[in-house]
């Protein structure tokens, strides 16, 4: 695969290096699992989630991850303090390289997050056909990555939302999806997706807001008919959407929307508070 690590330092198997040396992606055998973790002064967000779903990938794959919970903890504060980073994102890569075997590395990634006018205006979005084997396991597909990315750039949208053969949307290509209708939230069945971490805490806010959760997808030919409809993410949080395809959504003002939005930043200004102390 190719080299995705930024800034000047990485980590592999618990030992720092430099990125200008490594050599380290070439080498690695066949598609691995990975996390991505924002970084938020200085505090890697949700940590706990994001390593338990990787263990959880790894299970499912009978992958060994080569670093205990402790060796990736030291890992992650050394390459943020390293690198001297404060609001970014890192990745988790865990996989086996030619000559070495098992590999774990945790890396600075090109980080870019949504401009304030997104999340005051809403993003667009396209539909794409596309079905995930396995929606569960976390595993990076190259190929499906980049041609998702060349549809989005030639249609000017900021993620597409991926459309199965029954015509059903679980998710979006790097987000989970969400719709609201009559005040209600919407969202796939946890088997048909990706279980994303920001999605796991927007599902407990709605829970402690007295907001019913219904799991369905939303279907094509539904869309027209939906209130409001946001992805959530670990670097957009949670962007309210306003046009799919050629369809506009009223999700800019919407009052399940904005709650959400509201009370999942305060969440994130609470974990960091509350961990800040061991990361900084």
């Amino acid at each position: 695969m190719k080299s995705e690590a930024v800034k000047e330092f990485y980590a592999l198997n618990g030992v720092i290096k430099y990125v200008r040396e490594e050599d380290i992606f070439r080498r690695i055998t066949k598609p691995p699992i990975y996390e991505v973790i924002r970084v938020v002064n200085g505090v890697p967000i949700f940590l706990e989630d994001h390593l338990e779903r990787m263990y959880s990938s790894a299970n499912a794959i009978n992958h060994n991850i080569f670093l205990d919970d402790k060796g990736i903890r030291q890992s992650i504060k050394d390459t943020i303090l390293h690198n001297d980073i404060d609001n970014y994102n890192i990745k988790l890569i865990s996989g086996e390289a030619e000559g070495i075997g098992d590999i774990f590395l945790v890396y600075c990634v090109e980080t870019t997050y949504p401009p304030k006018e997104y999340y005051e205006n809403g993003i667009n979005t396209i539909l794409h056909n596309y079905e995930r084997n396995n929606p569960n396991v976390k595993v990076l597909v190259t190929s499906f990555k980049e041609d998702v990315a060349k549809q989005m750039k030639e249609k000017n949208a900021y993620e597409a939302l991926l459309v199965r053969k029954d015509g059903f949307i679980p998710e979006g290509s790097r987000s989970n999806l969400f719709y609201v209708k009559e005040d209600k939230l919407f969202s796939a069945p946890k088997e048909e997706i990706l279980l994303g971490i920001t999605r796991k805490h927007i599902l407990q806010i709605a829970e402690n807001q007295n907001i019913e959760l219904v799991e369905k997808s939303l279907h094509v030919d539904d869309i027209k008919n939906i209130d409001g409809a946001f992805i959530s993410g670990t670097s957009v949080t949670i962007l309210p959407i306003s046009k799919i395809d050629n369809v506009n959504i009223a999700s800019i003002g919407n009052k399940v929307v904005t709650l959400l939005y509201n009370e999942y930043n305060k969440m994130i200004r609470d974990y960091v508070e509350k961990n800040k102390e061991y990361w900084i």
